[in-house]
């Protein structure tokens, strides 16, 4: 008796395939609040696919997200040993070290992140609020920078830029970003106090200028 080839090639995939529809599903149920059904689907995944990372970082994230840290950061690890490279894992173990409030452990988890995926929108607002928590913002101007050059319309990104700007005394760069930001939503209140601050500044530096 002959053997049915749709069969075999069902046999070869389907495990791929589950996998990504458990994924899948553990994203919707993760997206509506569901943490139960969603660590069920990836758990699921992991086990018939245990050489990927993915379902291992949607774990994670579930874990993080319920407050257990211990589980999401071994979870998160065994996601970077399966992929050394993985964006997703290392972001995941910075947010898991800022919620110790180690901070140090944090930004740099955040800095490697960023190496691989200058994108990733999580990983630097997360490395601009250790900053702060740290006070030191040695090198995230040029992430936000360089973020910005993809996504020129980022608000929340900008802000973070304009704060910098300020605290850095770069009062003229502040300025134009600030403009650009109530450009875009005018009715910003808190963008506008902090463009006033700037620009009493700057009126400060000229009146003493003048007054040299």
């Amino acid at each position: 008796m002959q053997s049915n080839p749709h069969n075999r090639f069902d046999a070869v995939h389907a495990p791929g395939q589950r996998h990504s529809a458990l994924r899948e599903q553990g994203d919707d149920h993760a997206e509506r609040g569901d943490f139960g059904g969603a660590e069920r689907c990836y758990a699921e995944a992991s086990r018939l696919t245990p050489e990927e990372p993915g379902p291992y970082v949607g774990l994670a994230t579930v874990y993080l997200q319920t407050g257990r840290l211990r589980e999401a950061e071994s979870t998160f690890r065994i996601a970077q040993r399966l992929r050394p490279n993985c964006a997703e894992a290392l972001g995941g173990l910075a947010m898991v070290y800022q919620a110790r409030r180690a901070y140090p452990s944090a930004f740099e988890m955040y800095l490697k992140c960023l190496e691989l995926d200058s994108d990733n929108l999580v990983a630097l607002l997360g490395l601009f609020q250790t900053s702060c928590r740290m006070g030191s913002f040695a090198m995230i101007t040029q992430y936000l920078e360089r973020y910005l050059r993809s996504h020129p319309g980022d608000t929340s990104v900008l802000f973070c830029l304009a704060t910098l700007y300020a605290r850095d005394n770069k009062l003229r760069q502040a300025r134009e970003v600030l403009a650009e930001l109530l450009r875009l939503q005018p009715q910003n209140a808190q963008w506008a106090r902090l463009l006033a601050s700037v620009e009493d500044l700057l009126a400060a530096e000229a009146s003493k200028e003048a007054n040299t």
